[in-house]
């Protein structure tokens, strides 16, 4: 029984999601004609109080595309110097945009309204336009910390009053809502575009939506054509998304009290030197040093048991839909086994 902690992104769909794929009536996309994918768009859009959706192969897709409806060249990106949009999207923020970016110094990735109000640049032309303020939330490199509610409607004041878009990473939101218990039309108030992942934590086999105005998900769709990101028969894979919606969002906790178990069980090991707090599905722990993260990944992958390093003194574990209580606890019989050695630094 192989243990897969690498990330969220890993799950399979169970067998009523596939049976809902295989009964789904898909067109083509393109034309506007397919009708599963037409349904998850307006599904998303209005679970989030918006006008409109674009459903997009990947949440790095929707993010570009959000960033590019936003901007011009020579435009500047608030975010913060974690953000998955400038770590982890290929510089796709300088090669799609032509957009310089101001990274702020946040708390596990997430910043302040007062943060962003000193960061706006000047109207003057030796400076780029601050363009967008984009959040991500949950942090995945802040351990999936999740941004308080209130924290948003103050960085959207911030922005309104300067005109400024305001972009959510929605990458894991329904982590997020679900630990909160916060309406996903709130958010939906306070930002201009919010792109939803369904393939993490909600299981699907791919897809995010891009929501927001009508106007925005018309330039999206251009966008998304110029990506080469146009679709024919998707409703095989939207009809994923419109069950995930339905049945994996409140699952989630589940996952959450698994990810809070797995820091517990590491906090007790004598080669953990720290865990960051858990609030979801992400636990990162630190080690003494890269030759220890690299004897206890080939230790744990001799077992079966899957993860990544995560930077240079971390190890990231993430809880998802095929994580289960059995697999926990060889998890933590595989930790109590573990030799001393690894509690000292490897020569």
């Amino acid at each position: 029984m192989q243990i897969d902690l690498r990330s969220d992104t890993v799950t399979k769909p169970t067998p009523a999601m596939l049976e809902a794929m295989m009964q789904a009536p898909v067109g083509d996309d393109v034309y506007g004609e397919d009708p599963t994918v037409n349904a998850l768009e307006e599904k998303t859009a209005r679970l989030f109080g918006m006008e409109a959706g674009l459903f997009c192969p990947s949440g790095t897709m929707t993010n570009q595309i959000a960033i590019k409806a936003f901007t011009q060249p020579g435009d500047e990106v608030i975010c913060d110097r974690l953000a998955h949009i400038y770590n982890y999207e290929g510089g796709g923020i300088a090669f799609n945009s032509s957009a310089s970016v101001r990274l702020l110094h946040g708390d596990r990735g997430r910043f302040t309204a007062d943060d962003v109000r000193e960061n706006i640049n000047d109207d003057n032309l030796h400076y780029p336009r601050t363009a967008l303020v984009a959040l991500e939330n949950t942090v995945n490199k802040g351990g999936g910390c999740i941004y308080p509610l209130d924290q948003i409607a103050q960085i959207s004041q911030v922005c309104r009053a300067n005109r400024i878009a305001l972009h959510l990473d929605g990458a894991r939101v329904f982590n997020a809502l679900v630990e909160t218990g916060d309406d996903p039309a709130r958010y939906g108030a306070y930002f201009d575009g919010i792109s939803v992942c369904l393939s993490k934590g909600l299981g699907t086999p791919v897809g995010s939506v891009l929501v927001g105005s009508r106007e925005l998900v018309a330039k999206g769709r251009r966008i998304r054509k110029v990506f080469g990101g146009g679709w024919r028969q998707a409703g095989f894979l939207a009809a994923a998304g419109i069950y995930a919606l339905d049945h994996h969002v409140q699952r989630l906790r589940e996952d959450h009290r698994r990810a809070r178990a797995l820091a517990e069980m590491l906090r007790e090991m004598p080669f953990v030197t720290g865990v960051l707090p858990v609030e979801t599905n992400i636990v990162i722990f630190s080690l003494p040093s890269q030759a220890v993260i690299k004897s206890v990944l080939d230790y744990w992958r001799e077992r079966d048991i899957l993860a990544v390093a995560f930077g240079k003194d971390s190890i990231r574990l993430v809880t998802h839909l095929q994580f289960d209580d059995a697999q926990l606890e060889r998890f933590g019989e595989v930790l109590k086994k573990m030799p001393l050695k690894f509690s000292a630094p490897c020569p």
